[in-house]
């Protein structure tokens, strides 16, 4: 075997690794709808190369610790079956590496992108129209009335992910809370409470943690484009 084709070989061997990770691990799906969603925010808002850089550290850092948790745990798993304070140990110490890298994530990903969302906001709110109270019923009703019409439409087709009707909506109040508020620190906060109450419905089991996630993108994206189609920011 030639050393290119060892190359090739090892290179489906990591393949098969990493897509095995994203098929079992929960968290590897949502660290990846995590990244796609922070990448196209990059492009949207045009951030400079050297930000990208470290957007993409972070996102990098976050999957490799997921890889190795993985790993670990199934070497446990392997050579301990049975229950052992060593394997919850070493089970332990892996997941913290990974709570590492995700929270250096977050530190990265809140000054890479404050400047760009603060000037983003206050353009919104600056030019904040008089009717407001009105059009924010209104926008909400349509965030609901998009989402029904998504998960209707695809009712019919079980292997579809049919979107939260309540993420949703809670990412919309929240978006709606950002613009309007125009300061960043009340957008953190509102995105904040948002980011728990989607935690907690699913460690609850309500839904899955895909329709979570789309009907937050659809409730974002239906506000923000409303919001801008209506000519307030």
């Amino acid at each position: 075997m030639s050393s290119f084709q060892r190359f090739l070989r090892g290179f489906r061997f990591a393949y098969e690794g990493i897509k095995y990770a994203f098929d079992t691990q929960r968290n590897m799906k949502f660290h990846f709808v995590v990244a796609f969603l922070v990448f196209l925010a990059a492009v949207i808002l045009g951030l400079p190369h050297w930000d990208v850089l470290f957007l993409l550290l972070a996102v990098v850092l976050v999957i490799m610790t997921e890889l190795i948790n993985t790993a670990v745990e199934k070497a446990v798993d392997l050579a301990m079956p049975d229950l052992h304070p060593l394997a919850k140990i070493a089970k332990d110490t892996a997941a913290g590496a990974v709570l590492v890298a995700a929270l250096f994530a977050v530190v990265v990903g809140m000054v890479v992108f404050y400047g760009p969302v603060d000037r983003m906001l206050r353009k919104a709110q600056e030019a904040a129209s008089a009717n407001m109270p009105g059009m924010i019923w209104t926008l909400i009703a349509l965030v609901a009335l998009v989402t029904i019409v998504i998960e209707t439409r695809f009712s019919d087709r079980g292997k579809l992910v049919r979107p939260s009707l309540l993420s949703a909506v809670l990412t919309a109040l929240a978006t709606l809370i950002a613009v309007i508020a125009g300061q960043t620190i009340v957008t953190l906060l509102s995105g904040t409470l948002a980011a728990l109450a989607l935690m907690v419905l699913a460690e609850r089991k309500h839904r899955a943690l895909p329709s979570l996630l789309l009907g937050s993108v659809i409730g974002v994206a239906v506000t923000l484009l409303a919001w801008l189609w209506r000519g307030w920011g």
